[in-house]
């Protein structure tokens, strides 16, 4: 076990985005498993706008993920323009949720027939709780980019040499080649 610790903490040192990109990427996964609420909620309460909030945030968060992949190429630097792309993306994704999250509380909170959520529409408040924790975990996904200079010299100072011990005792080795 701690074999397979090691050589994820290598692997690590070696590409350190790859925590900030687990954490876009369980973002993606955790929207686009809840998406059924969020069609639902949209069929529901058919404002304008909400079903363009949710197709964006579907394909911003698609196109955010190939961004950042493009960003942190393999064994060079960061190409910056896409990080920016990256960073304009995840914006758009959080205002979309924002503004999805205004049309429930506009429909919830009306004077003219307001929706109340009963048993049977319990998928409006898990949509509304869906959304606030993709949002949350988009913006711990931009604080480990941000950071990602601090965390990557951290990492860098763990130490994850193998000791062997046939090696300890390299000075009896004769290399001379005076026997051959």
């Amino acid at each position: 076990m701690s074999e397979f610790i090691r050589k994820r903490l290598v692997a690590l040192k070696r590409k350190p985005q790859t925590i900030a990109l687990i954490a876009f990427g369980l973002a993606f996964v955790y929207y686009s498993m809840n998406l059924t609420k969020i069609s639902d909620t949209t069929a529901y309460i058919n404002l304008p706008g909400m079903g363009l909030a949710g197709f964006a945030t579907m394909l911003f968060s698609i196109l955010m993920l190939v961004c950042f992949n493009n960003a942190f190429p393999h064994r060079k630097k960061v190409n910056v323009p896409m990080l920016v792309l990256m960073f304009v993306l995840v914006g758009i994704v959080i205002f979309a949720g924002i503004f999805y999250q205004a049309r429930i509380t506009e429909a919830l909170t009306r004077e003219v027939n307001p929706i109340t959520v009963s048993a049977d529409k319990s998928y409006i408040s898990a949509a509304q709780t869906m959304l606030s924790v993709h949002r949350i975990i988009l913006i711990i996904g931009v604080a480990l980019v941000a950071t990602l200079p601090v965390y990557s010299k951290a990492l860098k100072k763990i130490n994850t040499n193998v000791e062997v011990e046939e090696n300890e005792d390299m000075g009896a080795i004769d290399i001379s080649g005076e026997d051959a």
